[in-house]
């Protein structure tokens, strides 16, 4: 052992194929014609830094029927923040930007189509001075006389 040299280097065979190689299509169909074992395995959604979660209601709401729907503001609701916006001469961007909201979502509520929310619809009370909820729809928002 005294006498080898460690600065001759013996390569015997071919070089291992790198990891790139070994995926290739060429790879694959070389190691199929000469009978070699492979496994091939799909990663599912490799690459994608996301999560991809169902809800059990996204599943029931894509299945949706009669009964299974989210309940939209009503059409009174609707007339009733239009009407106000208007006669305080509010545009839909200028109510937005007084409740801190965007104004597509004032846009939603007026066509009907937002999922009520219950802190929205306090913000726009406040705001046209009228009440969206309730049974007394549409009269002037007041509260007790203040002395």
């Amino acid at each position: 052992m005294a006498e080898a040299d460690w600065s001759e280097v013996t390569y015997i065979g071919k070089k291992p194929p790198k990891g790139g190689q070994l995926r290739s299509q060429q790879a694959i169909n070389a190691a199929k014609r000469s009978g070699a074992e492979i496994e091939t395995t799909k990663k599912y959604d490799a690459g994608h830094n996301r999560n991809k979660t169902i809800d059990k209601n996204t599943a029931k709401l894509d299945r949706e029927t009669e009964e299974l729907h989210h309940d939209t503001v009503t059409l009174d609701v609707s007339r009733l923040i239009q009407q106000g916006r208007q006669a305080k001469g509010l545009t839909q961007k200028e109510l937005a930007t007084k409740i801190n909201e965007k104004q597509q979502v004032i846009n939603d509520y007026e066509a009907g189509k937002a999922i009520p929310n219950q802190q929205v619809l306090a913000k726009m009370e406040r705001v046209l001075a009228m009440k969206l909820r309730g049974k007394d729809k549409g009269k002037p928002l007041g509260g007790p006389a203040k002395k």
